[in-house]
């Protein structure tokens, strides 16, 4: 289910929202990769960044992410990261681990794709930095609220079935 999520988010373009950046837009295609990794586990979270990944380079409007490298990898350790960011804290208190793990998710996106721009040379760091502000804390948020809402109401689901 995730996944056909995260394919109509690539195919219609819903999954990125026009904002006032460098980078032109933000996005919330990584919120199915999210939260298929604390769902399902690292696996799923993987193979639903690595559908996030194939649309962002197939559909790149910016030419860093025609580059299949910074296009793919990073999205491939959402999923993963958000499970273990889960799984480590969520004997704590569910509510807070499920928004660690929305933000620890995003922060892999967002940092893995910055940090790969810069090492590539599409961007000087002081872009990648205002980037990461000006994206990343919004995109920070947004998935820490989806996460909880949508991942309490996933795991209610799982348990009831």
């Amino acid at each position: 289910m995730l996944g056909a999520i995260s394919i109509i988010l690539g195919a219609t373009g819903l999954g990125l929202i026009p904002w006032p950046s460098a980078a032109g837009h933000a996005t919330i295609m990584h919120l199915p990769a999210i939260l298929g990794g604390i769902i399902e586990g690292p696996i799923v979270g993987l193979l639903i960044g690595l559908i996030f990944g194939i649309f962002s380079f197939i559909r790149a409007t910016n030419p860093i992410f025609a580059d299949p490298l910074i296009a793919v990898l990073p999205r491939l350790f959402i999923g993963v990261a958000a499970y273990y960011a889960y799984r480590s804290t969520k004997n704590f208190n569910q509510s807070t681990s499920l928004i660690l793990a929305g933000a620890v998710g995003t922060i892999v996106n967002t940092a893995g794709v910055l940090i790969l721009a810069v090492v590539r040379g599409y961007l000087p760091a002081s872009a990648a930095w205002a980037v990461a502000f000006t994206n990343g804390i919004p995109e920070i948020i947004v998935a820490a609220v989806f996460s909880l809402i949508i991942g309490k109401a996933l795991i209610n689901f799982q348990k009831n079935s």
